[in-house]
């Protein structure tokens, strides 16, 4: 693992003295003068060979950039495509997508459909279709984050006519 780490340390810092030496002839030949290169046959000679100065220099980036493929957890982070402060009025925005998908209980629970329940139906049996087009409820973590992507004007209480969820809307025999 140390190893490894180090192999990788030094490939993406090896770029940068290959550019620092390409870029300062003095360097360059202080270093050649330093260790005189001994060339013992044509093959290793090919190899040992320098390279023009056009190859030896790398694209400038800064040494986050070299890192980060590496590290993903350094520059991706979760985003909820959440406005905190909109442009014309400055006030805090719901996420279109959670309107859409999820429905608020007045106890504050989360309906959602389960996942996938649309797609390659002419695969799935009668069965697993059925299953599918159950609601469900979503965890206590999943609420919380719902409640943060929406305004208080999807988390206050509705009276629909009719309203084929009233039996569910308050949580009377659920222990938390």
């Amino acid at each position: 693992m140390a190893a490894s780490l180090v192999r990788t340390v030094s490939g993406l810092l090896r770029p940068l003295s290959l550019s620092i030496s390409a870029r300062t002839p003095k360097i360059r030949q202080f270093s050649s003068f330093i260790r005189p290169q001994r060339l013992h046959s044509s093959a290793e000679a090919a190899v040992r060979a320098p390279l023009p100065a056009v190859v030896c220099q790398t694209p400038r980036c800064s040494l986050l950039q070299r890192v980060s493929p590496l590290v993903p957890a350094l520059t991706l982070q979760p985003s909820r495509s959440l406005t905190y402060y909109s442009v014309k009025k400055g006030k805090r925005k719901s996420v279109k997508s959670v309107t859409q998908r999820f429905m608020r209980l007045h106890c504050g629970l989360w309906l959602r459909r389960k996942a996938g329940y649309k797609k390659k139906l002419w695969k799935k049996n009668p069965v697993r279709r059925k299953r599918l087009r159950e609601h469900v409820f979503c965890n206590n973590t999943q609420s919380k984050l719902l409640d943060k992507m929406t305004t208080s004007f999807w988390r206050r209480r509705n009276w629909y006519v009719n309203d084929p969820y009233l039996k569910y809307q308050d949580r009377v025999n659920l222990k938390v």
